[in-house]
């Protein structure tokens, strides 16, 4: 239960420093980073699979990097019905989803 919320929290801080440091990208506050947080790793845990499964055929042919595509439009999806996170445009998208993605990454990695 401990790991979890340690892991919950990286995301929230990295989302938190997403939003400080790219244009484009705004968080109200600490407590919608969370409820982002949730959101986002339900999203990746249930839904990413599904649309990495059916953008096989486009991700071999781009040897995987159209899953960079797959993380941004998710970062984006969880943008359009949480009031108080906003991600204006796709290259904030990118650059927020793989930000968020390294510090997660990295933060499971110690863990």
């Amino acid at each position: 239960m401990m790991r979890i919320a340690i892991k919950l929290l990286i995301t929230v801080l990295a989302l938190l420093f997403v939003a400080e440091y790219i244009p484009g990208i705004f968080v109200s506050g600490f407590y919608i980073a969370l409820i982002v947080s949730v959101i986002f790793v339900l999203i990746n845990l249930t839904f990413k699979p599904i649309l990495l499964v059916l953008t096989l055929p486009i991700n071999l042919i781009t040897l995987g990097s159209f899953t960079f595509v797959i993380n941004a439009f998710i970062f984006w999806f969880v943008s359009t019905f949480i009031e108080g996170f906003t991600v204006v445009g796709v290259l904030p998208a990118f650059i927020g989803a793989f930000i968020v993605s390294v510090f997660s990454w990295m933060g499971n990695r110690f863990i």
